[in-house]
């Protein structure tokens, strides 16, 4: 649906504020990547999020890492009736091109206190083969 101009393009965020379900969207998986000798040092904002609730995958030289969290906060009264509910979902995910030649068993991974630190090592580029094409000589 086409909204007007008036309202810009984060019309929602003055309702919403920057936070929905207690966590803080502009902050997930806020990533610094650090340059080393042997490789890549990743170091990803995961807040809210437990081990469990994250994943990584590796495929045609892509890294991928996927969240997703679901919850839920229920409240009643004496009598059993609803005081408050609360449910949140979501999931992010974040992608980095590492190469064709790094294996998943190159990655190195460790999730603690919502941070999320992986090791992406450097591979040496394989030269590629230069074939010799020749020219048909007529005559």
């Amino acid at each position: 649906m086409y909204m007007p101009s008036i309202f810009g393009e984060r019309f929602l965020d003055d309702f919403w504020g920057d936070s929905f379900g207690g966590y803080q969207m502009n902050n997930l998986m806020n990533t610094d990547v650090k340059d080393t000798e042997q490789g890549y040092e990743l170091t990803m904002d995961m807040p809210g999020f437990k081990k469990e609730d994250i994943k990584a995958d590796l495929e045609n030289g892509y890294l991928t890492i996927h969240a997703e969290k679901n919850s839920s906060q229920d409240e009643t009264d004496e009598d059993g009736r609803y005081i408050r509910r609360e449910r949140f979902s979501g999931s992010c995910s974040r992608s980095f091109y590492v190469g064709e030649d790094v294996t998943k068993e190159d990655i190195k991974a460790k999730f603690e206190d919502g941070t999320l630190k992986l090791f992406v090592p450097k591979m040496e580029a394989k030269p590629t083969v230069e074939q010799k094409k020749f020219i048909a000589i007529e005559g």
